[in-house]
């Protein structure tokens, strides 16, 4: 088919990427847009507010000032967005958004974590183990920041976590492990992954793994918040450790019994009494 010479060509729509996940970055046509401070929050915040309306926008934008004042400065910000269309958004009634054409990558961690949730087969998901591995904004700390930052984390997490369950519960024990220690290195201290990571050691056979998993976890714990892991965790090694609590009357209390230590391969030291520290010699 030929085009019709009277017919002009139509310029192609540019491609416009937003990117807040590891810092503000806009790309158009590949380009990087430099934008002023300012206008990068009033962009930021309607892109993870889409449709909020101006006096929501405004409120967050400019918390301390008055209500007036703050639509003024939100009125100007809009305007000179309008001016250089480096972003393009869509306003509607009282409402604002990004335009359609505006691609955002938290858009891409939100609906990996709903295809995981929805039951998605995780090895059809492209990129899941990657999405959101870099925090909303590093750097800024708006209360409005600070809160998306944190469900965004918590909605990678849960999401690494179902991964690693879809995968335990299917037998693809490598991939499982993947998803787990990726969650783990996302938030050391949360013992969901460790208790995943020993869960599929005990799934594969290797009992000196999930026993050495679960003291390092005791020992990060006991060191940085002076706790044991939960009894849920504990009830894991429970018929792994058995024979040793009963070949060890001193280590009966179990692998996060008060009275006992046990190292990486299950042996139980117990605590040193009055006799090992020895007595004081008279002068």
């Amino acid at each position: 088919m030929t085009a019709d010479p009277r017919t002009p060509a139509r310029a192609p729509h540019p491609s416009v990427s937003l990117h807040l996940l590891g810092g503000f970055r806009l790309l158009r046509d590949g380009t990087p847009v430099v934008v002023p401070r300012g206008l990068q929050r009033v962009i930021a915040l309607i892109g993870l507010r889409p449709g909020a309306t101006r006096s929501n926008l405004a409120g967050l934008l400019w918390p301390e000032a008055a209500e007036e004042r703050a639509l003024s400065s939100l009125r100007t910000a809009l305007w000179r967005l309008r001016q250089d269309p480096c972003c393009p958004l869509a306003v509607t009634g009282d409402t604002v958004r990004l335009d359609p054409l505006v691609h955002l990558d938290v858009d891409d961690l939100v609906d990996t974590a709903a295809r995981i949730r929805d039951g998605d087969d995780p090895g059809l998901v492209e990129g899941a183990l990657a999405a959101g591995r870099h925090d909303l904004l590093p750097g800024w700390y708006d209360d409005w920041v600070l809160l998306d930052r944190e469900r965004l984390r918590q909605l990678r997490l849960h999401m690494l976590e179902q991964v690693a369950g879809h995968h335990l519960a299917a037998g693809r024990h490598g991939e499982a492990l993947e998803a787990a220690l990726e969650a783990m290195a996302a938030e050391p201290l949360r013992e969901t992954p460790h208790r995943l990571v020993v869960r599929i050691h005990l799934a594969e056979g290797n009992a000196f793994e999930a026993v050495h998993a679960f003291y390092v976890y005791r020992d990060l714990l006991l060191r940085e918040l002076r706790l044991e892991p939960s009894a849920a965790m504990s009830a894991l090694l429970a018929d792994t450790l058995a024979p040793i609590r009963r070949a060890s009357p001193a280590g009966a209390a179990g692998p996060a019994g008060p009275a006992s230590s046990a190292g990486p391969a299950g042996a139980t030291r117990t605590r040193p009494g009055p006799a090992d520290r020895g007595t004081p010699r008279p002068r």
